[in-house]
């Protein structure tokens, strides 16, 4: 019980619970396709059912993350990807794509659930990483935000629109824990060991990862709609 009196493990915590809601408003959206043609009493059913159940085996997966980055070069490779998440994130990639809506309840949340484990690849590696390794966190961070993603998905999404800032803050935020992971690689920890837990290169990597990836991706952004500018004016 120490460790959740750190500074640390509250910081882990909000970090996971931030990323958690950032990288949640494509999956209310498709909460909100896949349920659209339900009837009202049905849709708070199809919402609360398909959410539960996609964050269940999404919390699966992330266990399985956990264990998995603890493997020699996997937390570079999941840096790096999170690291085009967060690039993603800014540049405005749409994975929703065309979701058909459905009539029947279960047919809703089977489609609820499908495509929101198709859709979670960013929200597993950014969790298993800001949790690193430590399983109570991880617990604590995805119970803490099941409530938020379901009931407060539509806020979330009005509020992303209204304030920008926030998807930036929350790119930049992948962009510190994918430098955080990618510094502590079990095949870079011998060669960190040496410097130090507390040496400044500790605070220059994730800082480096979130100005990347603010930078990169507001830049995509801009170049993207500067094309779709020049396409409409031909």
């Amino acid at each position: 019980m120490d460790v959740v009196m750190t500074p640390e493990f509250w910081i882990d915590l909000l970090k996971i619970i931030m990323i958690n809601i950032v990288l949640s408003g494509d999956n209310a959206v498709v909460i909100a396709l896949a349920s659209r043609s339900l009837p009202p009493q049905q849709q708070k059913k199809a919402i609360i059912f398909g959410s539960v159940g996609a964050i269940v085996l999404r919390l699966v997966l992330t266990f399985f993350a956990v264990y998995l980055l603890e493997q020699p070069y996997l937390k570079l490779v999941g840096a790096a990807l999170l690291l085009w998440i967060g690039i993603g994130l800014l540049k405005g990639d749409d994975d929703d794509g065309e979701l058909e809506g459905h009539s029947n309840l279960m047919s809703a949340v089977r489609t609820i659930v499908v495509a929101d484990l198709v859709m979670s690849l960013d929200n597993v590696i950014g969790v298993a990483a800001a949790a690193k390794g430590n399983l109570l966190l991880l617990v604590l961070g995805l119970v803490i935000s099941i409530p938020l993603i379901i009931f407060g998905s539509t806020l979330i999404l009005k509020l992303m629109n209204r304030f920008p800032v926030i998807i930036t803050l929350g790119a930049a935020l992948l962009g510190w824990v994918a430098g955080e992971m990618a510094i502590s690689d079990p095949a870079l920890r011998a060669w960190i060991g040496e410097i130090g837990e507390h040496h400044v290169l500790h605070w220059i990597v994730p800082a480096v990862g979130a100005v990347l990836v603010v930078v990169v991706g507001k830049w995509l952004a801009a170049r993207a709609e500067s094309g779709e500018e020049e396409a409409a004016a031909g």
